[in-house]
């Protein structure tokens, strides 16, 4: 069997826990900051986990992450 290509895009954008569970960074949080609350902010630091009916398709464009 082939070795499966990685999608790079993917790659770039997602990464996994030390328990195997899929992370991405939170949208709304790259540009127009001024007019967004302090609290907004805070809370969209850092990553959050996939909704459960994203990972089947994330987890596919991430063979081996």
């Amino acid at each position: 069997m082939p070795k499966l290509k990685t999608r790079r895009g993917a790659a770039k954008r997602f990464n996994r826990t030390g328990t195997g569970k899929l992370r991405h960074r939170q949208a709304h949080r790259s540009h127009i900051l001024t007019k967004k609350r302090t609290k907004r902010k805070r809370q969209l630091r850092g990553m959050a986990e996939f909704h459960p009916g994203d990972v089947k398709a994330v987890a596919r464009q991430l063979p081996y992450g």
